[in-house]
């Protein structure tokens, strides 16, 4: 049983001061020297035009923006950071070039722009959100379970820095909703290359799959499957204690769930009842948890 992949939820938007408030608290550099002539009949030269001022670039932007043609307004924001370097125009119109590319669909750029903002702005009021940005960028291409799961990674590592660094933010809580997606998926791999596993009767790569699942996704919808298929496998290798305690621990803390039902059903075959093993790694997997 694959997931079905969550409708990725909207971003939280950043609320920008807008360009003509940041003209009147940052001056604007002065423009570039006037065009030089070849002779008093020719045109200037192209190379050496005046840069438009970052004000008018970034209500352009903006524009772009309100628009939802976010490949040019991404591209006119990074016209700012390109002609007004290390000024605040430009540390602003980075992130919202990032914020542009997401938007886009262009989730390299996303990565390579709001890391960029990180690396040069790492204690801006802005850093959450770069962050984010790139977390979401990484959770919009997660595959389904049958593919490999690198992006599933590297989008849980980004996710969980964002809730590390900026707890009370409110990209924390957009976070914590993509990480639990984000390890339901992991666990979810796991299930379905255990499931292979058992089918073919390798019960020793099953375990370790549903170990996996167990030990590291317990807050997920995956962990009941696990110890009920943990509770087969150690019955058919004859392993009758871990099986017990499988079915013991599936039973405390999921007394209704029918997984639970069938390993009760499986282990009374030979005669046993559920009976926890507080030395078995299943109960010192959940005590670590619950205790």
């Amino acid at each position: 049983m694959s997931l079905v992949k969550r409708p990725f939820d909207r971003l939280p938007r950043r609320t920008f001061v807008l360009a003509t408030v940041l003209a009147a608290t940052f001056p604007l550099g002065a423009c570039a020297n006037a065009p030089s002539f070849g002779n008093l009949f020719a045109g200037p030269d192209p190379t050496n035009l005046p840069d438009e001022p970052a004000e008018k670039l970034y209500n352009e932007g903006l524009a772009l923006q309100n628009r939802r043609d976010w490949r040019r307004a991404a591209l006119k924001f990074m016209e700012i950071d390109r002609t007004h370097p290390y000024t605040e125009w430009a540390k602003r119109a980075l992130v919202m070039a990032a914020y542009s590319y997401y938007e886009a669909q262009d989730y390299e750029e996303t990565i390579n722009q709001a890391r960029r903002y990180i690396q040069l702005h790492p204690g801006s009021s802005d850093a959450a959100y770069a962050q984010y940005l790139m977390g979401a960028a990484q959770y919009d291409q997660i595959p389904d379970v049958n593919r490999d799961q690198g992006r599933t990674e590297r989008a849980l590592v980004v996710l969980e820095e964002v809730t590390r660094k900026w707890p009370q933010s409110e990209y924390a809580t957009a976070a914590r909703r993509k990480i639990e997606v984000a390890r339901d998926q992991l666990a979810g791999r796991e299930m379905m290359v255990g499931r292979y596993y058992l089918e073919r009767r390798q019960f020793a790569g099953a375990i370790n799959r549903y170990r996996t699942v167990v030990s590291q996704f317990q807050t997920t919808r995956h962990v009941e499957e696990a110890l009920a298929r943990l509770t087969e496998c150690y019955m058919s290798l004859g392993i009758v204690n871990e099986a017990q305690t499988a079915a013991a621990v599936l039973g405390h803390n999921f007394p209704d769930s029918q997984w639970y039902k069938d390993s009760y059903a499986l282990i009374a075959t030979q005669g046993l009842a559920p009976r926890e093993d507080t030395g078995s790694w299943i109960s010192r997997a959940f005590r670590r948890v619950t205790g």
